[in-house]
This record gives C-alpha cells, structure tokens and sequence, in this order.
C-alpha cells in the first residue's frame, strides 16, 4: 500500500516549488518525480481545480486555463471530489479556532474524510491545524 499525500498547490507554491527545484538542479518533475519514487501517491481535490478556475479568470488569463488543468491532472495520480458533508466539516473547521481560510478549511475536511494527514504546500496556515503535516520539499 502506498503512502498519499494531498497536493495543493497556488501560483505562488508552484513559483516556490520551481524555486526549490532549480536549487537542487532538478526540474520541477523530476522534484516531484522523487516524491512518487519515495512511494508517495499524488493526490488532489476538486477544490484545485476550482481555484484554477477562479485566479486565471480573476486575471484574465483564461489562455492559461487548460495548461493549468493539464499540468495537474498530470501531476497527481487522483483528485477527490468535494462531498457535502465534506462541506459540512468545513463550516465546523472555518468557525474553530484554527483560523484557515474557507478553501484550506475544504481540504482539510477532505484529508479527514480520506484518512490522509500530510500535505504538499507552502501555506504555513497549514501548520496550525491538528494532525495535518506540511511537507515543503523532497
């Protein structure tokens, strides 16, 4: 059985991420591709790709839409919709005391449900919450 690991990623991350990679001479695949070879299963949520949406429609970028979609579906091995009771433990975590944003608050309630504690991203809001482990590199 392997191992899974919630990926979310903003442009911000992706620009850290192309960061970390360029420092270890590897490109951002190849980065990533250490991951999967460490027996970690890619996966995402429908939330991603929903925010793909809203930031290159937010800016007008709609051009960079597909390549976007592209560059995740192909990246993670598995994206988990967005349940209502998923959005029912959002609520639950948005109103406590963690202080997360609605949409991280989403994907925490979707790591619960699916049993997965460890995420990739650079969002130190993550930190806050019980149970959940940030991972920012290889």
């Amino acid at each position: 059985m392997s191992k899974r690991l919630q990926v979310i990623l903003d442009d911000s991350e992706m620009k850290e991420i192309r960061t970390i990679a360029r420092r270890r001479r590897m490109t951002v695949a190849e980065w990533v591709g250490a991951l999967v070879a460490q027996g970690e299963k890619l996966i995402s949520d429908a939330e991603v790709l929903q925010e793909i949406l809203h930031r290159y429609s937010a800016i007008e970028r709609l051009d960079a839409v597909q390549p976007a979609f592209d560059a995740l579906l192909g990246l993670v091995d598995e994206v988990f919709p967005i349940e209502p009771d998923n959005v029912q433990r959002a609520k639950t975590i948005l109103l406590g005391k963690y202080r997360l944003s609605a949409r991280d608050a989403i994907h925490v309630a979707v790591m619960e449900q699916r049993g997965i504690q460890r995420i990739l991203s650079f969002d130190q809001r993550f930190d806050r919450y019980p149970n959940i482990r940030r991972i920012t590199s290889g």
